[in-house]
């Protein structure tokens, strides 16, 4: 069955449909829920139901619109206070870890290219490209497995491992668009060339990623729209504009919509939670989408064609490059312990970009390009199934997990970020109540207020002659940033 315009709908939504319901049950065997994506992409595709689906360029076009927004919602989700102490250790991951994880694992390649056992043929240059395309981790899968999971890890981790999937994605296309001109071409690759394309990519990437955050917040804080559900609308429309501009100056657009998303999501911005919620299901959605494109795109039968030099190269990544190049970039970090460099080495996830970075060889007609392609599908169903399903197991393993840090309260109330108050919760217990069992009796500090008491599944209105009972849960606000304390 072949996708047209008149059967899309349909097909899309038995999809994402059936996507979600599987998910469910993955999710109780602790299989990722984006590898579940992909395979439910595969099912239906060419080799399994036979929904007939070739199209590289759609399917990188659906990426790009997807990644854009996965990455904005991840930079609004990280937060600067907790990734300063690690800018310059995420810096130096998502560019020098990405260059060397391209150079270890392109020789590789190219050395086992030569045997001939193997039935691949590949030149120096292409082996550099095929390492390229895989070199940087999946900000898609990184986020989704951290969040999904409720994973807290010691010695600051969690922000380091997300700043470098959310910044690293821009290196590893500035060499793979290198390789292929170089490749194309039958030009020298050249030291300078890299240089100045990841300098203007960076510079552009970042200033208007920058500028385009300050402009959004103004824009958001002062206009008036007439209905709320337009303000994360509005948000949209401007995440696309970042990264076409961005894209048409030449510089990179996945880092200036992360950067639009740091800046949006660290400051004081007007009906944050519309956004946030808009936003969270846009990912999720898009998130579904692009994998299930990605498995509808790849003939499964053609895999098994490289099934053992992709299991090769693939654990060559896990297993030496990723780690050789953390313990390298890390070294001069020595506050950071060993079991952490080896937890960040394991946490080298590939996902959705390395699968569409290699739709980028195929466009241009690279000799091979479709072996290629299907070398990373390969490697990145190893690295989902290998290393997606082990992460809390590894965090464990090496004593470096923590107890998730509770979000939000259980009265689902949060406040505007206009509001200069703070809300909290306080759990009675016999000795609060010793000075009598009314709020009246409690002595609540000044500047604090008791705005709701929850008695089991039971919301109450307080008032100073009101009841209250051990174990009811009082939710306050307070002018200050400290926890009030009952008296």
């Amino acid at each position: 069955m072949m996708i047209t315009a008149e059967n899309i709908l349909l097909i899309g939504s038995i999809l994402i449909f059936c996507s979600i319901l599987i998910s469910k049950t993955g999710y109780r065997f602790g299989i990722p829920t984006l590898l579940l994506f992909l395979l439910v992409g595969m099912l239906f595709g060419s080799d399994g139901l036979g929904i007939q689906f070739n199209s590289a360029s759609d399917a990188q076009f659906v990426g790009m619109v997807a990644l854009s927004i996965i990455l904005f919602t991840g930079g609004m989700d990280t937060k600067l206070q907790e990734v300063r102490p690690v800018m310059v250790q995420g810096i130096l991951l998502s560019t020098v870890g990405v260059l060397l994880t391209t150079l270890l694992t392109g020789t590789f390649i190219f050395y086992i290219s030569e045997w001939n056992s193997t039935n691949i043929e590949l030149t120096f240059m292409v082996s550099l490209l095929l390492a390229a395309t895989m070199s940087s981790t999946d900000s898609a899968s990184v986020f989704n497995l951290l969040r999904s999971q409720r994973m807290n890890l010691k010695e600051n981790l969690r922000p380091m491992l997300e700043l470098e999937s959310g910044s690293n994605d821009p290196m590893a296309y500035m060499l793979t668009i290198v390789l292929i001109e170089v490749i194309s071409s039958g030009s020298e690759l050249s030291a300078w060339h890299i240089g100045q394309g990841l300098f203007t990519q960076f510079v552009f990437g970042g200033i208007i990623g920058y500028a385009f955050g300050r402009f959004a917040i103004w824009l958001i804080n002062k206009i008036n729209l007439s209905n709320s559900s337009l303000y994360p609308i509005l948000l949209l429309s401007l995440i696309f504009i970042t990264f076409t501009l961005t894209d048409f100056v030449k510089g990179n657009g996945y880092l200036a919509v992360y950067i639009l998303g740091v800046v949006v999501g660290n400051a004081k911005l007007a009906f944050r939670k519309d956004i946030n919620t808009f936003m969270d299901g846009l990912t999720w959605l898009f998130q579904i989408i692009m994998f299930l494109t990605l498995g509808l795109l790849v003939n499964p039968h053609e895999l098994l064609d490289v099934a053992g030099v992709a299991l090769l190269i693939g654990l060559f990544m896990i297993v030496i490059a990723r780690p050789v190049s953390i313990f390298a970039c890390l070294l001069p970090f020595r506050h950071i312990s060993h079991k952490a460099r080896l937890f960040v080495s394991w946490v080298g996830l590939r996902g959705a970009v390395p699968i569409i970075f290699a739709t980028y060889p195929v466009i241009a007609q690279i000799p091979g390009s479709n072996q290629l392609f299907n070398i990373v599908f390969f490697i990145t169903l190893l690295s989902l199934v290998l290393q997606g399903m082990t992460i809390a197991k590894v965090a464990k393993w090496l004593k470096l997990d923590l107890p998730q840090e509770k979000e939000g309260n259980d009265f689902g109330i949060e406040l505007p970020d206009e509001i200069d108050s703070q809300l909290h919760e306080i759990i009675l217990t016999p000795e609060l109540l010793k000075s009598g069992n009314r709020l009246a009796d409690m002595h609540i500090p000044q500047g604090t207020l008791v705005m709701l008491i929850k008695r089991g599944n039971e919301f109450l209105i307080p008032n100073g002659q009101a009841e209250l009972h051990a174990g009811d849960k009082l939710l306050i606000i307070s002018e200050n940033k400290s926890v009030p304390q009952a008296q």
